[in-house]
């Protein structure tokens, strides 16, 4: 059995279960950042410095979508050949923050409406001959029960 970890380390919480996008949140202001902050706050009426990683909402409501025919350069990991994906901007239930990601396999642009509610879900990326690297993708929640493509 492979060992499935976070694509990008400390951007988001790989597990399977329960996929989390890891943020910043102020101590002073209490705004929120996604990727995380880590030298003060960017909110420019606060100044503070002191931060503090907290998962963010895996919940959230399509804000706008597109899809990209385009294949990313590296350090990106494509598939050979590169197939075009959605992606969508979703507004996050508690933090009121856009958080762009591609939308989970399966899902096409076609099956997408502004509003509707969308789940952050954990796909495989790439994998090694001991590693499974997963990153956040978004999907409708209607459709997030089958939502745990990483597992075979």
């Amino acid at each position: 059995m492979k060992t499935k970890v976070s694509a990008r380390e400390g951007w988001f919480d790989a597990n399977p279960e329960r996929p989390r996008l890891i943020g910043s949140r102020c101590r002073s202001c209490r705004s929120y950042f996604f990727p995380q902050e880590a030298f003060a706050c960017r909110n420019p009426s606060c100044g503070s410095s002191e931060l503090e990683d907290v998962p963010l909402s895996a919940t959230g409501t399509l804000w706008s979508y597109t899809d990209n025919h385009y294949q990313p350069p590296a350090p990106y990991v494509s598939p050979d050949p590169f197939v075009p994906y959605a992606i969508a901007a979703v507004e996050l239930a508690d933090e009121q923050m856009v958080v762009l990601g591609q939308v989970a396999n399966g899902v096409a642009t076609a099956d997408l409406k502004v509003g509707m509610r969308m789940d952050l879900v954990a796909e495989t990326l790439y994998a090694d001959d001991a590693t499974e690297y997963l990153v956040w993708k978004w999907t409708p929640a209607a459709s997030s029960e089958r939502a745990d493509r990483s597992r075979p």
